[in-house]
């Protein structure tokens, strides 16, 4: 390291003082930002699964939202889109893997990339409500995925910057963002307003996000004071002023050397993610009870409304109780996928009910994996190594869901083939 960046990089203080440096606790306005931003970060994401349904049995071409035929004729064929919404999954996901593999190991400036978030999530409700082809709305899902990867891989290394209870409160945003956003869409299309003109009314999500990160939370941190070592490398932060400042970031060869240990947070985690979203995305939509009071579309919303409903309760409890045993959850959300799998092949759990119970269960355990893994990965980590710690460990997410839509679409397909079977009864 050079001289001058060692003249400003000044005496490593240990970890277990970490909170003398930066106050004994958070400003009530940065936790409440945190908050906000984990709503709007993800608003767009979920919108757009959501909508997954309505967009892939649209007419594009004008603005029904009578489903389109199935290619499958015979008579006791299922009640099937053409596509799976594993597509949408995958469109929405795929581009914010991109983001989340390459963003943790490149140094940009934090203003410019929440102003390229902004943008993106906002030509992405745009693209959707006025698309007239097909792919218009699967680019502007491809836009709300990286604005949301992007956003994510952002503000989770941001929040190094700050006291590790950010953490649970950006959680806790984001379990938000899934309740509002899934129910916000569900009720308004509900009450008779188009799916077009529901993702339009959305553009509010990313003028929220802007007043949010430059307005309300503070940017004027004291910075952890790091002494000079071959791992180390100057990270260029802007201050509240725009100036830049340099702070301690670890070398690329030390971030190889982490990935190892992050293997225990990354893979959980990964997994509970291949499995809820298998369900949500491989599943929702081939579990249709008929003759009952929410057609099929309004069915698959509602269910996600419930799942996400159980996201963000278990979101919000880390502070209330911890789970340190991820394993474990990921254990159980397996056994999620095998009853909600075997129900949408035979079509034998005999009321609507049963499966908004265990989709809420399975909620809750998508939330408590996510929260309890970033709040750990907050507690347990170095100062130093914590921001790259929070971006690589937020990829595990992404790899999981794109395995999910992966596997969804063969699967869609297989089912779909198969002849419809007749429940015994529905309560």
């Amino acid at each position: 390291m050079s001289d001058s960046h060692a003249d400003e990089i000044d005496h490593i203080v240990p970890y277990e003082d970490e909170t003398e440096i930066r106050g004994q606790k958070e400003k009530p306005r940065n936790l409440i930002a945190y908050w906000l931003l984990g709503l709007c970060n993800n608003y767009a994401y979920v919108i757009m699964l959501s909508a997954a349904h309505d967009i892939l049995s649209e007419d594009f071409q004008g603005n029904s939202t009578k489903p389109t035929p199935s290619p499958i004729v015979n008579n006791n064929s299922r009640d099937c889109n053409p596509v799976s919404t594993g597509a949408i999954l995958l469109a929405d996901v795929l581009p914010s893997l991109a983001m989340k593999l390459t963003m943790p190991f490149l140094l940009t400036h934090v203003r410019l990339r929440v102003l390229i978030v902004i943008a993106l999530s906002s030509a992405s409700f745009l693209l959707v409500s006025f698309s007239t082809t097909q792919w218009q709305a699967f680019l502007g899902v491809v836009f709300a995925a990286i604005s949301g990867g992007l956003g994510e891989v952002t503000f989770l290394q941001y929040s190094s910057k700050y006291d590790k209870n950010v953490v649970s409160t950006w959680s806790s945003g984001t379990g938000g963002s899934g309740l509002f956003g899934a129910l916000s869409f569900a009720a308004l299309t509900t009450a008779g307003l188009s799916a077009r003109k529901t993702v339009l009314l959305m553009l509010v999500v990313p003028a929220l996000m802007a007043i949010t990160f430059f307005f309300v939370l503070d940017h004027a941190k004291p910075r952890i004071k790091a002494r000079d070592n071959s791992d180390t490398e100057p990270l260029m932060e802007e201050s509240q002023s725009g100036v830049k400042e340099h702070t301690p970031a670890i070398s690329m060869r030390s971030k190889c050397r982490m990935l190892p240990r992050m293997a225990r947070f990354i893979i959980p985690l990964g997994l509970v993610y291949l499995f809820e979203y298998f369900i949500n995305q491989g599943v929702f939509e081939l579990i249709y009870f008929k003759d009952i009071w929410l057609d099929h579309h309004s069915q698959y919303r509602w269910l996600q409304v419930d799942y996400q409903l159980g996201v963000f309760l278990s979101r919000s409890s880390v502070n209330l109780f911890r789970i340190n045993a991820i394993w474990l959850l990921a254990l159980l959300q397996f056994v999620n996928v095998i009853l909600l799998t075997t129900e949408a092949v035979f079509l034998y759990i005999p009321s609507i009910w049963i499966v908004f119970t265990i989709v809420f269960w399975e909620g809750l355990l998508a939330g408590a994996a996510y929260v309890n893994t970033f709040y750990r990965v907050a507690h347990e980590t170095i100062p130093q190594e914590k921001a790259f710690a929070m971006g690589i460990t937020s990829l595990a997410g992404s790899v999981g869901v794109s395995t999910a839509g992966a596997l969804a679409v063969p699967f869609h397909q297989y089912l779909c083939s198969l002849p419809l079977i007749n429940r015994i009864s529905k309560w």
